[in-house]
């Protein structure tokens, strides 16, 4: 063999060489939103209670989810809906702020919620509609920007509150979650699925911290100690 031939197993070798560092790294970006998520899932594990052992705190934000025809609850809404009057029966919190969807006339997830908070119970007056919860962000920041909270309970399923906690946390409010988890719920595998997206989407969020998208004045609650 001349030596002029040499050099061929060498190139053959820093191309394979190559190839295989951009599977590598090809293999890394698609494992991040799973890597991520875990991450998330796993910081904010300590965070996450039932509503007999969670702190006390002054505010429940409850998050919006879908409303059927005539103000009906999707199950998804009416647990967390359901969990939060328990924290304000047992002295929990004080004030609900019902955050949700307010786009179109003819869907509103704040007034939904509000009209089940006052069918069990809760009054009035210790109920905070955000008509402009668009998305988990949104709420989170209209929380801290329009109403002025520094610390609260998240209400939502599990599958849901690491994404509300990191994004809550991440805008400058001191918060703790409580799973709102009463049922196994259809579709559980797509809202996984969802959120393992989301949740990346949630660390851009919350990098350019951009206002939500409908601002407004202050609002200063009024909350009993």
């Amino acid at each position: 063999m001349s030596e002029t031939q040499n050099p061929k197993p060498v190139a053959g070798r820093s191309k394979r060489q190559g190839c295989g560092r951009v599977l590598l790294f090809l293999l890394a970006l698609a494992l991040l939103p799973w890597l991520w998520r875990w991450g998330v899932k796993l910081a904010y594990a300590g965070e996450m209670f039932a509503v007999e052992n969670v702190p006390r705190k002054p505010v429940a934000i409850v998050f919006g989810a879908a409303v059927y025809a005539n103000g009906r609850l999707s199950p998804v809404l009416r647990d967390r809906m359901e969990t939060a009057v328990q924290l304000y029966e047992q002295g929990v919190v004080s004030k609900l702020i019902v955050s949700g969807d307010n786009r179109e006339s003819h869907y509103n997830e704040p007034q939904a919620m509000t009209a089940y908070a006052i069918g069990r119970g809760v009054p009035p007056e210790a109920i905070q509609p955000d008509y402009a919860g668009l998305r988990t962000y949104d709420t989170c920041y209209r929380a801290r920007h329009i109403f002025g909270v520094e610390t609260a309970v998240l209400v939502t399923q599990v599958f849901h509150l690491p994404r509300a906690l990191f994004t809550c946390a991440n805008l400058g409010m001191r918060v703790v979650g409580v799973g709102a988890d009463l049922r196994p719920y259809r579709g559980a595998e797509w809202y996984e699925l969802r959120e393992t997206a989301a949740t990346l989407v949630a660390l851009w969020d919350v990098l350019r911290r951009q206002p939500a998208t409908i601002m407004g004045e202050p609002l200063q609650l009024e909350i009993n100690e």
